[in-house]
């Protein structure tokens, strides 16, 4: 009956084969923020609602692309095409991934690949940048989150695919690409010469701030991106008293789903820790945390920003509503989808979105964002460099009687700005999160202190 209708006995077969595909099995997700496989009983009932009339208009179609257009094209490229655009008109994040594209799907899941270093998204038929990451040819070259990439080595990138696109971008190390971008705010394209490079991505880094308070820098999620960071933090719990932890996701695009939620069972005990939606069965996936928590009770400032998204936004989100942070920063990107990979052959896959993901309190992020509890813009920390005289200074003072030296401490006690360090100083948000936790550190003591009776 349905081949009836096919003219072309290469569609006759495509439809065979499209039926068998969604019939038979589909291998657990791999990809970035996937958490299931489709499901027998459903492909069956699409199956039985194929929509023939539409299918011959299809073919039809086909068959005069194939006969009148201007220049001959081979029915394998047709197919392929017609599957990108079938996958790419649903949203940004669905996609025919051919062998090269599952191959740079498995690359930046595991933190290393060959490129710029920028995790892009398309918007209006240009490239726009999502974030930059962190010591990657982009990032010092000065490419920001928002730029809107607009030329590739001259070439316009409207017109092209985000693949497209995203493959121009990559080479071999050491060859150097031009971009041209579009920034808010300023009035002509900006031109930047980049030099390709081997990526790799650190997933965790930490330091050591004043006043024992940790810093976590997390750039993306990776699969043993919740591991890294226990084994940070189990140092840091061995060898310092730590008072207050930053955890800094800004410009974290996201990754792996299974490790996001790592990362929220290292700070609490119990409870839901995001859950996921969809049309079939399996979608509808929980997950909780486990008893097995390293730092259920550390202070917590979590640093987010517009280029915060995916699986980051679930760690916010569930810290957020669990009560174990306070969240700093500006509003988060918005991706609250879950993309699961199909294979449909030993060298093609499809990158579905197959389900939203919420917090432990419901909330969807799709296109809203984490709202931050403390909202703080970017900037550099300015200095204050108004010179105040203080009791001190003045001729003939009198003396503390405890007999303490209070000379040349104007200069001294610039509110400990001195002992800071660079990346305090140059990083408002950072500085901000870092002054907070400084004074829930000064208040836990004082809590703890009876109350002081009169005598």
């Amino acid at each position: 009956m349905l081949r009836k209708h096919l003219r072309h006995p290469l569609i006759a077969g495509i439809a065979i084969s499209l039926s068998f595909s969604i019939s038979g099995h589909a291998s657990e997700a791999t990809s970035p923020d996937s958490t299931e496989a489709s499901s027998d009983e459903n492909a069956i009932q699409i199956q039985q609602e194929l929509p023939l009339q539409d299918l011959r208009t299809f073919t039809e179609i086909f068959e005069r692309i194939r006969s009148s257009y201007v220049e001959e094209v081979d029915d394998e490229t047709l197919f392929n095409n017609a599957i990108k655009g079938m996958l790419n008109s649903l949203d940004p994040h669905s996609a025919y991934l051919q062998e090269e594209d599952f191959s740079d799907l498995q690359e930046n899941t595991s933190g290393k690949f060959g490129g710029l270093g920028i995790e892009v998204g398309m918007e209006n038929g240009l490239v726009r940048v999502i974030t930059p990451i962190d010591d990657t040819p982009a990032e010092r070259a000065g490419i920001r989150a928002g730029d809107l990439i607009v030329s590739l080595d001259g070439e316009a990138v409207m017109g092209l695919s985000l693949g497209d696109a995203v493959e121009r971008m990559r080479g071999e190390p050491g060859t150097p690409i031009t971009i041209e971008v579009r920034r808010k705010g300023e009035q002509e394209l900006l031109s930047f010469t980049i030099e390709r490079a081997e990526i790799k991505v650190a997933s965790v880094r930490t330091e050591m701030l004043d006043s024992n308070i940790g810093y976590v820098r997390l750039t993306q999620f990776q699969e043993n991106t919740g591991n890294e960071l226990k084994s940070a933090l189990q140092k840091w719990k061995e060898t310092t008293d730590l008072n207050g932890l930053i955890l800094d996701m800004r410009n974290n695009p996201g990754g792996v789903l299974q490790a996001a939620v790592g990362v929220v069972d290292t700070f609490i005990s119990e409870g839901l820790i995001v859950y996921t939606e969809g049309r079939t069965p399996l979608s509808d996936v929980r997950y909780h945390a486990s008893s097995d928590t390293l730092m259920p009770d550390i202070p917590i400032v979590v640093l987010v920003n517009g280029g915060s998204a995916s699986a980051s936004e679930i760690v916010a989100g569930a810290l957020q509503d669990h009560g174990r942070a306070v969240i700093v920063g500006t509003r988060s990107f918005g991706k609250g989808s879950v993309q699961t990979v199909l294979p449909v052959s030993d060298t093609a896959a499809v990158k579905l979105t197959t389900a939203r993901y919420f917090t432990p309190d419901g909330r969807s992020i799709q296109a809203q964002g984490i709202a931050p509890d403390i909202v703080v813009e970017q900037s550099e920390v300015t200095p204050n460099e108004q010179r105040y005289y203080k009791e001190s200074d003045l001729p003939g003072h009198l003396e503390n009687p405890d007999g303490e030296n209070t000379s040349g401490t104007a200069d001294a006690s610039n509110d400990d700005t001195n002992k800071s360090d660079d990346l305090i100083s140059r990083d408002f948000q950072l500085y901000e999160a870092h002054t907070l936790l400084r004074g829930v550190a000064i208040l836990a003591p004082a809590a703890k202190k009876p109350a002081k009776s009169e005598q």
